[in-house]
């Protein structure tokens, strides 16, 4: 309780200065809903996937301050970003390895039209990270996707799935309102699809058991 007591009063004051225009109370406040999600972590099954995940959260906190820092520090979060994507990557591949060609081919074919938007509307200095970070970002939702129908608990690969989908979701809103066009909703939209991707790939640790599952190829 403590923690969604600290996550809600993190997002709800963050959402307040988002429409007042309060740039250091949202630098003060944004990392609180993550920072609550990864207290609440600490009382899941001591697994290698949720050490993955909490590595993964931190990596996030450090993205939410520099994101929000006065200045341009895009390409910094970005790859603290990049960071977290790779730790719940490892997490996934943690538990199962199993090869899953639809979701391979979703996840791709999300990320190639993403990243063919936004570089018809020039990314600049920025083609070679965006395009990296795309690459392992649709390998993040892969290996979320690839849980699904494993042997995994059903209710920790559901809980993986839909929090990475809306971590891309919301990554994918970033980019739109970065490079393509701004909308005056997007603040908020990406924010709100952020904090629910976060708590869907944290709560799906507390659905893992003690024992490593090997998964299978094909």
């Amino acid at each position: 309780m403590p923690w969604l007591i600290l996550a809600l009063m993190g997002s709800a004051t963050f959402v307040y200065g988002l429409a007042t225009h309060a740039a250091l109370l949202c630098l003060l406040v944004k990392p609180l809903p993550v920072l609550a999600l990864l207290g609440w972590l600490h009382d899941a099954p001591p697994t290698d996937y949720r050490r993955w995940i909490s590595l993964g959260l931190i990596f996030s906190l450090v993205g939410d301050v520099l994101l929000a820092w006065p200045g341009d520090l895009f390409i910094f979060g970005l790859g603290a970003f990049l960071f977290a994507h790779l730790a719940y990557l490892k997490a996934y591949l943690s538990d199962c390895r199993r090869l899953a060609l639809w979701p391979l081919a979703l996840a791709l074919g999300v990320g190639a039209i993403l990243l063919s938007i936004l570089i018809s509307h020039g990314l600049g200095n920025l083609l070679i990270p965006v395009m990296v970070y795309a690459l392992v970002i649709s390998a993040m939702l892969w290996r979320a996707l690839a849980r699904l129908g494993s042997d995994v608990p059903k209710r920790s690969a559901l809980l993986a799935a839909a929090g990475a989908v809306s971590f891309v979701f919301s990554d994918t809103l970033i980019g739109i309102n970065r490079f393509v066009v701004a909308f005056e909703a997007a603040p908020y939209a990406l924010i709100a699809t952020y904090w629910l991707g976060q708590w869907g790939i944290t709560a799906s640790a507390f659905h893992q058991t003690t024992r490593a599952h090997e998964g299978q190829l094909g």
